[in-house]
């Protein structure tokens, strides 16, 4: 660990590449590469992962270990579909799971996080700055798949961790958790489109926006800030942070940020709306504030 996750109150949650290398043939630890592209970016996920990756890294492919009979992207799968997926990984129960992204562990590495912990699974931590503070070491990498044995895996949903639109439009009237939107200011505010267009612009009423790269270190290879200051990027949005909270975003992948990074500094149970702004936006229905 380096001296920044120390100030956390769940430091087990964060590792640095140098313990990652240290621990990295221990007979309990997993790798996963959980690299994801936005629609448009023209950059195939697999095909850099099969071109570089941590040795013995497996990857996870958010597209296929999700409901692909839901119209809405890579909304949770059902926990049957996730054990099997991740037993196929070469994943079972007693394994301490490590996992990042080419991006700098800001993006796919924290659903998939989150993904765990709601199947049960809370033996799992990212890669400070992803696949980014790997290579800054000149640590070893490899291109070759791993060969991997199916083992046995548990998962059963823990629903505390997931909203769905029911219960957004429900918090809506109670009022009872805030709720925290990820994205840029200019997408929450339905001056920009989403990556995956909708049919509106804007926000879910009374929503805080809190972009997760405010809680990221841009000139440190977007590592996670110190505990003080993590704190501080919630306080300074007038989040409370002994209250409930919720957090969305465009498809349910940089929400996860915010759930992470409160979960660092003490913040357990923090849900992620599944659905995000790829099922509100495209709906008439939900009321929409810009």
């Amino acid at each position: 660990m380096d001296e920044l996750t120390m100030n956390y109150t769940n430091p087990d949650a964060l590792v640095d590449a140098q313990w990652l290398a240290d621990h990295l043939n221990a007979p309990d630890v997993r790798v996963l590469d959980a690299t994801y592209h936005l629609p448009g970016s023209e950059r195939d996920a697999n095909e850099e992962y099969l071109f570089r990756h941590i040795p013995g890294a497996v990857f996870f492919d958010l597209d296929d270990v999700s409901d692909t009979e839901s119209p809405l992207p890579h909304m949770l799968p059902s926990p049957e579909k996730f054990s099997s997926r991740v037993r196929n990984m070469g994943l079972g129960d007693g394994n301490k799971i490590v996992v990042y992204d080419t991006s700098g562990g800001f993006l796919a590495a924290m659903r998939v996080w989150w993904m765990f912990r709601v199947f049960g699974h809370k033996d799992i931590c990212v890669l400070n700055g992803g696949l980014k503070s790997w290579s800054a070491l000149k640590l070893p990498m490899e291109q070759d798949e791993p060969v991997t044995l199916r083992k046995h895996f548990t998962a059963s949903k823990d629903n505390t961790l997931v909203r769905d639109m029911r219960q957004m439009l429900s918090n809506i009237e109670s009022g009872r958790e805030q709720v925290l939107d990820a994205r840029n200011a200019k997408r929450f505010h339905g001056e920009d489109g989403e990556p995956r267009p909708t049919k509106h612009r804007g926000h879910i009423p009374g929503s805080i926006n809190l972009p997760f790269s405010e809680l990221m270190e841009p000139m440190k290879g977007f590592r996670m800030r110190g505990a003080d200051e993590i704190a501080a990027v919630f306080d300074k949005a007038g989040v409370e942070r002994g209250k409930p909270i919720t957090a969305t975003c465009g498809s349910g992948i940089t929400a996860a940020v915010l759930a992470f990074a409160l979960h660092l500094i003490g913040c357990e149970t923090v849900p992620v709306y599944d659905g995000s702004w790829a099922e509100w936006g495209n709906c008439d229905a939900p009321p929409i504030e810009a």
